[in-house]
Formats: structure tokens, C-alpha cells, sequence
């Protein structure tokens, strides 16, 4: 299988492939494993290969390669690093209960990708892995936290990527690298078994991929609580696939150009949710701008956020530390995360009941802004992606909440729906004329309602279809 015939295929492509058996499973493997090793050197988004992993089993993606992030879930006997010095060597000692779903639906984990240090940030660049980088401008970063799966499906070295979101690190990537990421709502796929709420809540797992059918297919065989699971969200009514050809009824959709924390927006992100809501409009939908209110300040929003996330990530690191007995200092951990560890073990218990009060009222508020309105538009992100190196500079001066602070003006509209953990997706609707870096727009919608948004999603790829444009670092190019 040449590399342009293996690149253009999406999982569902690939998966008709091998099931008509017009190409056969390892072909596909031998394909993708080679369009890893030819890419990976340029955009570093891979950090091993599994050139071992058995027959896949069957199921709606037989044979179908994909790859896993570093972090959030474990395969048996591979290891499980976290992107950090303290977690090197550890090794999984089984499946986590979504890699066996993986498994069970066919698809083949081909390896690892890369991801910042514990997933503190929206850019993949630890110390121990070095900087993953943008597909479409290598000197640009990939986003994160699941920026090598987003670079890695972006560069066509596999069709689909797991990604974990406790921040924006589905949607952020995924804007960054030009590529479809659905963040679900809170306990449509499971966390477990050895963890119920990952970051009290905020994280979930998800997908990357390159077209709305595939997302919407993968969430078909994954979703569903397993035993045990603290949430038990409704079921679709009918298959998310099967609703992908079905126009969305007129929707009331309102429109935030500016975070809440006042941050100007780039101009050609502004021309380009504009160019977006012209497009609604002609498909049939009430287009309103808005100003949401989540009912607290943005430094409040901030503040419950590094809250969660600090205390989350201090008792993650002493879960470690204790695993494989390493000191918890600048030796085994990076600046940014070691100012969370500090500020998580400072807090008090009634510090982070009060953020967990704050959240509720930021729950309550959402929940009532899709009362009024189906969906909520906003730029995904309100810049272009950084280059490499800027994100992180200086960070040896800040404390837990300033690098919270950073982490939150890179990304200042994503985390409202993981605090509120209703769903919310990013598209590449629009490509910046003067950079050919790609736009991502982000819509949410109440929770639960992963149908009502990959409706949506199925009608705009139809009417700003983006599967045309590739970056300059692309499997397809090569010959293979």
C-alpha cells in the first residue's frame, strides 16, 4: 500500500478497505508504521513504535492504526510515562477499561505519542521527549496537552489518535494542527478502573481525527459507563453515525468573539468566525452575539481551575513518587510542574470545597445559556499557534497560579465546558490566507448533546469542507 493511497484514507475508508479485502490488515500496519518512521523525525510526535502488537480483534475497525496518548489510559506491558522524568520506566500492568474498548473495536495502537509533563499545559514540549511540532509550520507548536497525537493525525501518519481534555487539550491541538476534536460531556466514555474523576471532573477522554465520520463512529463503539462508573449519561437515541446525513433542524446558535477575560481576539480569527457565521445563517440558523456569563469572574474562573488542578496533579506525583521511589524536586520534574505540585500541597480542604462551589455555579450558568441558545460559537483559540520555546520561557519565575494564569490566556475559552463538562468540539472551518495555518472554531452544547453537535459538524464539513488542504509535513507527499 503506497504511502498517498494509505495517507488519503480515514479510519472508516481504511476499515471498508480491509473488510472488503481489497488491502489486507498488515499492509495497512507496514504503511502506517513506515509513514511514522519517515514523518516523526520532522514534527517529534511519536515517542515509540509497537511493531509486536497482535492480531487485531474483530470489530468495526479491524486492522485499523492508531496511536495512544502517553497519559490517562494504560496498555498492559507498555509503558506509561506521562511525558516526565518521575514517571520513567513505569509499565502498565493492564488495560485500563477504554483500551480494552479500543481493542475490542478493532482498532490496532501502533504506540505512543508525546505530551506535556502530566498534561499541565497546552503545549507539547517536555524535557524529557523535547518539542513536538506543528505539521503545517515546524516552527510552530502542536498545542496540547494531546499535541503529538494531534501533530501525528495531522501529518496522516495514522488516521485516528487518542486524546485526553482537561483544559482544552482535545480542542486546542486540534485547532492548532488543522483537525476534528470532539471533547465529550462527563462520563459519556469511561475513566476507569483505577480512577473515577480525573481533575475532580475536568478531564475526559476523547478522540482526534481528520473528518466528523470517523469521531462519530469511534464515539459509537466506545461510548457507555463501565461497572462502577460514578456517571451514567443518557444514550444517543440512535447511532451518531446514522445521523451524519441528516440536516440539523434550524438552530439558535449564539456567537462570544472575545474571552471572557477580555483578551483581543487575532484578525484574521475574527474575519474568519464571521466568514463561519455567514455560513450558518445561509444554512438555516439564528445566528446571535452574545456575552456569556458564567457567573463568576474570569481570576475566580482561573483560580478554581488551579485549584483542581494543582491538588489533582500533587496527588498524582506522590502516587508516582511513592511508585518509583524518586525524589520530587527539579530533578525529576519540570518548573511549571513542580510550582502546581507546591501550590496543590498548600491548599486546604475547605480551599478546594469552595472551588468545588464555584464550580457549580459556573455549571448552573452554562446550563441555563443552553436553555436559551442550542449551541455556543467562539474562536477555539484567539492566536495563532506560538513557535517553539515562547510558551515556556520563563517559566522558572512563575508559581502555581501564574502558570495557571498562562496556560488559561493561551486558551481562554476552552476549559468553561470542561468546569461544566458538557461537549464542545473544534473544526478547521477556515485556513489564515497569509500563514496557511488552519482556524478552529469551537462549538458546545448542552450536556449530553454529542448528537445535536456532530449533526452540526456533518452539515458545516459539507459547506466549508476541509479535506483538501494539507500541511507541507504530510504522509501523501512522500514516496513510499
Amino acid at each position: 500500500m503506497h504511502f498517498s493511497e494509505y495517507a488519503e484514507q480515514n479510519a472508516v475508508g481504511l476499515a471498508t478497505l480491509i473488510a472488503e479485502r481489497q488491502v489486507s490488515a498488515s499492509e495497512v500496519r507496514n504503511a502506517a508504521l513506515r509513514a511514522i518512521e519517515t514523518l516523526n523525525p520532522q514534527i517529534n510526535a511519536v515517542i515509540e513504535t509497537w511493531d509486536d502488537e497482535p492480531q487485531p480483534q474483530a470489530g468495526p475497525f479491524q486492522g485499523v492504526p492508531m496511536l495512544l496518548k502517553d497519559l490517562g489510559l494504560t496498555a498492559q506491558g507498555r509503558r506509561n510515562e506521562l511525558g516526565s522524568r518521575l514517571a520513567q520506566g513505569c509499565v502498565a500492568d493492564t488495560d485500563s477499561e477504554l483500551m480494552s474498548r479500543f481493542r475490542r473495536s478493532g482498532l490496532l495502537p501502533l504506540g505512543r505519542t508525546t505530551t506535556p509533563e502530566l498534561a499541565a499545559s497546552t503545549t507539547t514540549e517536555n524535557r524529557v521527549d523535547g518539542p513536538t511540532r506543528n505539521p503545517w509550520d515546524v516552527t510552530r507548536i502542536a498545542g496540547g496537552s494531546s499535541g503529538g497525537s494531534a501533530a501525528a493525525v495531522a501529518a496522516g501518519m495514522v488516521p485516528v489518535a487518542h486524546a485526553t481534555d482537561g483544559g482544552g487539550s482535545i480542542r486546542v491541538p486540534a485547532a492548532a494542527c488543522g483537525l476534528f476534536g470532539l471533547k465529550p460531556s462527563r462520563g459519556r466514555l469511561p475513566m476507569g478502573p483505577d480512577v473515577d474523576e480525573v481533575w475532580a471532573g475536568l478531564a475526559v477522554h476523547g478522540m482526534l481525527s481528520r473528518s466528523v465520520r470517523d469521531t462519530a463512529s469511534l464515539l459509537d463503539t466506545l461510548h457507555g459507563p463501565a461497572v462502577g462508573e460514578a456517571f451514567h449519561v443518557a444514550p444517543p437515541e440512535q447511532a451518531y453515525s446514522a445521523l451524519l446525513n441528516r440536516e440539523p433542524r434550524p438552530l439558535r446558535i449564539a456567537v462570544q468573539e472575545v474571552a471572557s477575560n477580555g483578551q483581543p481576539t487575532a484578525p484574521e480569527v475574527s474575519a474568519a468566525l464571521k466568514r463561519v457565521c455567514h455560513t450558518l445563517e445561509s444554512l438555516g440558523h439564528l445566528v446571535t452575539p452574545v456575552v456569556t456569563n458564567i457567573g463568576l469572574s474570569w481570576e475566580a474562573f482561573v483560580e478554581l481551575n488551579a485549584r483542581f488542578w494543582s491538588s489533582n496533579t500533587a496527588a498524582w506525583i506522590d502516587a508516582i513518587a511513592a511508585a518509583t521511589r524518586r525524589r520530587i524536586d527539579e530533578s525529576t520534574l519540570e518548573p511549571a510542574t513542580l510550582a502546581l505540585y507546591r501550590f496543590g500541597k498548600a491548599l486546604s480542604a475547605t480551599e478546594l470545597l469552595d472551588a468545588m462551589y464555584q464550580r457549580n455555579i459556573v455549571t448552573r450558568h452554562v446550563g441555563q445559556l443552553f436553555v436559551d441558545y442550542d449551541v455556543l460559537l467562539t474562536p477555539t483559540l484567539p492566536q495563532a499557534p506560538p513557535v517553539i520555546g515562547a510558551y515556556n520561557a520563563g517559566e522558572e519565575s512563575l508559581d502555581g497560579r501564574s502558570w495557571m494564569a498562562r496556560v488559561f490566556a493561551h486558551s481562554p475559552f476552552t476549559a468553561v465546558f470542561n468546569v461544566s463538562g458538557c461537549p464542545a468540539m473544534s473544526m478547521p472551518l477556515a485556513q489564515d490566507p497569509s500563514s496557511g495555518l488552519p482556524i478552529g472554531m469551537q462549538f458546545g452544547a448542552g450536556y449530553g448533546r454529542e448528537d445535536l453537535l456532530l449533526q452540526l459538524a456533518a452539515q458545516l464539513e459539507r459547506a466549508l469542507p476541509w479535506q483538501a488542504r494539507r500541511p507541507s509535513n504530510w504522509a501523501g507527499n512522500e514516496r513510499g
